[in-house]
């Protein structure tokens, strides 16, 4: 049965065949065969032999392996093992990122509480939790977490604490009456009881409705292994991008080979030639690159409190087009704060942290209102041992009220010195308020002096409505008034008001008492002092984050669990959106796929959402084009921030399940680090599609020399061995410096990149041939003016050749830095500093040293000819400059 909410209890007990006594452990046993245990199926993992296995099947490394293959069969072992060695290094970094990442099931489960007290056979006993069943009945206490989704049956001052599953950290009131009006959030179920929820106060009975992956936990576990994770856009660039190479690097190998033997060359000879084209085409430092800029990239982004866990995450933040933000913890401090006290003729204003003045009398009513909400209180508050922040402990609308009291310097621990607790009659649901009795001492504070000679005193705090209807009287300067029709309305308007801006009110009342005995019936004739009005405040620094996402075409959406009032003056306070008018979770229900996609472009507040409403906004946006960062601290949040392009959890806060399921924590907590991470992630994005233009750029150099060469007599320009040294440590290496550039002056000023784009566009074609054929040109220059056909093992013209290419990279590399700075000012990036200097030894080294150059086939060069290829080189940081400053402007 579904809607177990909308039954009375009489209709649950028997639809499940079962009495508050229990049932018997023969029925159980029974039960048990037939629904299966009480725990949530975990997903068929990846072996680890598989999942290392899937890190080389990406086209990039598939042609590196290709090209050993080759190598290895042509005999060349070197080249062949040097390419191999970077393929398993690539496949090792994948996957110990990945294997992290399989155990989103596991949180889950270790969630579910391993003991529960249950009656069976009419007597209460502890079994395992995996045991229980539909229809067995559990005993809950302040504690607890709950084992199953149960209809509660009994309540006494019950709470649960379900911010892990709705993401609202309210703890909610549990009522057992049945719940009218059809389909209803799961936070508004007050009488179901939730798998993994925390029982934060009183006790209760609950029958078991759903046990295991029918629970909502286990509704949440089934999308979390049915969402289908996407490639990231980088990803898809390079994965497009290694198969354009692949289809160029097979045509141009094709070419040069049926070119070569129709000019008379041995079939042999040009074999070698084609698979060294294919090499020259392939930049395989670009894997390596890719791979170390993003780890590096982490590395920067765990100073600013954001922990990667998945490293492509660290290039998704730079695409990102809309953060999905949770509003409990993450947009708010996720703790009540009073921000108004509405006395019957004054409305006084209260700010976090800060003395609150006001003038007489109505510091006098003031102080008493508080006193009395103070006293009417189970919650404490304490001055930390190292005089830092005060520890609060309890219910969060009670300690709210405390820290406002010790704004006015009234003190929980003096007032029960003063006016002891001699009785009191706990909140239930029906009644919706607390009262306690207080007796009172001889030497009372200054506001109490009108209640000197009373013996006892009650003090009340809860809904509104509920205590005007016992009230006969009001609180004004000191005196009780008659609470007549225009006082009633005048608190009944100042309620609604604030109600409708989201804030949550308590009425505080008081009765002067003769005696402390007795039951409801002293909860009559109550005098009304006024209201206190509170709210999960924004974090400070929220509204600045949310205001610099846009300015970067960022569009910030908040997704919550709460009331639409609170969500949308909460989103209304922090600019989320020209109209913060929240939709409810129910609309999301009803709408179509047109409406639904309509919707997700106008919307920036969504409230009362449950996990599969998260799920469709997600899918909505994303079908819309947009790459979606997803913020979330609950188990509710999991199946959303898997979808997302990007999931962001919270350290702080977070459950195990959303951190495991994320790609990005924030150890701080804070929505402002996100901006933080996405500047991080556009400066890493930039980077990396520098370094696929410089290394592209090169490698038409190369493979222009290679084409072009044989035409010149120059048969094998550069052989395969000094082409996987020049993209893989040249390139490679200068690749690392261009990827730690500092940020453009406009990172965070211009819209983000266009997911759509490939990592090369139109206006990238005519710089790339440019440069390539520039590198080309004065290598081939050189060459032939230093080449002697008759001199057969002279190899002066091939060394000018891989000197000058060499060279050219490290002054394009240059060029090629971020406009933020000047090219030479190496200061700002040590790590460039560092990779141009070992470039240029490690290039000389293979040039001068014996073992080296014999290796590598090559022949030392005298000093005014390295020169020349200097000077060669140095062409294209001009060249680059000028295209700049002419074609681009």
């Amino acid at each position: 049965m579904e809607n177990w909410y909308t039954r009375s209890n009489e209709e649950v007990i028997a639809e499940l065949s079962t009495s508050a006594k229990g049932i018997s452990d023969e029925e159980a046993e029974a039960r048990q065969e037939k629904y299966g245990t009480n725990s949530l199926a975990e997903k068929k993992q990846r072996s680890p032999l598989k999942l290392l296995f899937q890190q080389f099947t990406e086209t990039m490394v598939l042609i590196l392996i290709a090209a050993a293959l080759i190598s290895l069969f042509l005999g060349k072992t070197t080249e062949a093992v040097a390419i191999l060695a970077i393929v398993l290094l690539f496949g090792l970094l994948g996957f110990f990122q990945e294997y992290r990442a399989e155990r989103a099931m596991a949180a889950l489960n270790r969630m579910v509480v391993p003991k529960v007290r249950v009656r069976r056979n009419g007597t209460a006993k502890e079994i395992p939790a995996r045991q229980l069943v539909p229809g067995d009945v559990v005993e809950l206490e302040a504690g607890n977490v709950v084992p199953a989704d149960l209809r509660v049956l009994e309540g006494f001052n019950l709470k649960a604490q379900e911010a892990a599953l709705t993401g609202e950290s309210e703890p909610v009131e549990k009522e057992t009456a049945p719940i009218e009006g059809g389909e209803v959030p799961v936070g508004d179920r007050k009488n179901m009881a939730f798998m993994g929820t925390v029982v934060t106060a009183g006790r209760g009975v609950g029958i078991v409705v759903a046990i295991g992956m029918e629970t909502e936990l286990g509704k949440i576990a089934n999308m979390i292994d049915t969402v289908e994770t996407t490639k990231t856009p980088l990803q898809d660039k390079l994965d497009r991008l290694g198969k354009l190479l692949a289809l160029f690097g097979v045509i141009a190998a094709a070419v040069i080979f049926g070119i070569g033997v129709l000019m008379g060359e041995t079939a042999a000879d040009m074999f070698l030639t084609a698979v060294s084209v294919a090499v020259a085409v392939v930049p395989e430092g670009l894997p390596a690159v890719v791979t170390i800029t993003l780890a590096l990239g982490g590395q920067r982004m765990l100073k600013r409190n954001a922990l990667i866990r998945k490293l492509p995450a660290v290039e998704t933040l730079g695409s990102v087009t809309v953060i999905c933000s949770d509003k409990t913890g993450t947009l708010t401090q996720n703790k009540m704060t009073v921000t108004v006290v509405d006395l019957p003729d004054e409305e006084i204003s209260f700010a976090p942290s800060a003395t609150v003045d006001v003038a007489p009398p109505a510091a006098t009513a003031l102080d008493f209102a508080l006193a009395v909400s103070v006293l009417c209180n189970d919650g404490t508050l304490k001055k930390a041992a190292d005089a830092g922040e005060e520890q609060v402990l309890g219910d969060p609308t009670e300690t709210a009220l405390l820290v406002a009291a010790s704004q006015r310097d009234i003190h929980q621990d003096n007032l029960h010195k003063l006016l002891p607790r001699v009785n009191e009659l706990p909140f239930d649901s029906d009644r919706k308020r607390m009262s306690t009795i207080h007796q009172v001492q001889a030497t009372l504070p200054e506001y109490f002096q009108p209640l000197q000679d009373t013996p006892f005193i009650l003090c009340a705090k809860g809904a509104p409505d509920m205590l005007l209807s016992i009230a006969n009287k009001v609180w004004v300067n000191g005196e009780e008034l008659p609470l007549d029709a225009a006082w009633r309305d005048r608190i009944q308007r100042a309620n609604t008001k604030l109600a409708q801006n989201g804030v949550r009110v308590l009425g505080l009342a008081f009765r002067k008492l003769a005696s402390a005995d007795g039951g409801a019936d002293l909860e009559q004739g109550l005098t009304y002092i006024g209201l206190a009005g509170m709210i999960d405040p924004p974090r400070e620094e929220v509204k600045a984050a949310v205001e610099k996402c846009k300015l970067a075409g960022i569009r910030p959406v908040m997704i919550t669990g709460d009331h639409p009032l609170t969500a949308a003056a909460i989103g209304k306070e922090l600019h989320f959106g020209q109209d913060a008018e929240a939709v409810a979770g129910d609309r999301l229900q009803r709408a179509d796929e047109a409406e639904l996609l309509k919707l997700s472009e106008v919307t920036s507040v969504y409230a009362r959402v449950s996990p599969e409403d998260k799920l469709k906004i997600v899918g909505a946006l994303q079908t819309r084009g947009e790459i979606v960062a997803m913020t979330g601290d609950g188990v509710n949040d999991s199946p959303a921030l898997r979808k997302a392009d990007i999931g962001i959890a919270m350290g702080i806060t977070g459950t195990d399940v959303a951190k495991e399921a994320a790609d990005m924590v924030l150890l701080d907590d804070n929505f402002a680090t996100i901006v933080a991470a996405v500047e991080e992630g556009r400066v890493i994005l930039d980077n990396l599609l520098r370094f696929i233009r410089f290394s592209l750029a090169g490698n038409i150099g190369k493979v222009l020399v290679m084409l072009v060469g044989p035409f010149f007599g120059l048969t094998i320009a550069l052989q395969p061995l000094q082409l996987l040294w020049l993209n893989l440590l040249t390139d490679g290496l200068l690749g690392l410096g261009l990827g730690t550039e500092p940020a453009e002056e406009d990172t965070m000023r211009r819209p983000p990149r266009n997911p759509e784009k490939g990592a090369l566009e139109k206006k990238d074609a005519f710089p790339l041939f440019l440069v390539g054929t520039t590198i080309a040109a004065v290598s081939l220059g050189l060459a032939l003016y230093y080449y002697n056909p008759a001199a057969q093992e002279d190899l002066t013209w091939q060394t000018m050749i891989f000197a000058t290419i060499g060279f050219a990279q490290v002054f394009q590399a240059l060029a090629l830095r971020s406009s933020a700075h000047s090219p030479f000012a190496l200061t700002t990036n040590p790590l460039m500093a560092v990779v141009v200097v070992a470039s240029v030894l490690l290039q000389l080294a293979v040039i001068y040293l014996p073992f080296m150059e014999d290796f590598f086939h090559l022949e030392p060069l005298p000093l005014k000819d390295l020169l020349l290829s200097v000077a060669a080189g140095s062409l294209i940081f001009v060249v680059i400059k000028l295209e700049r400053k002419f074609f681009r402007r």
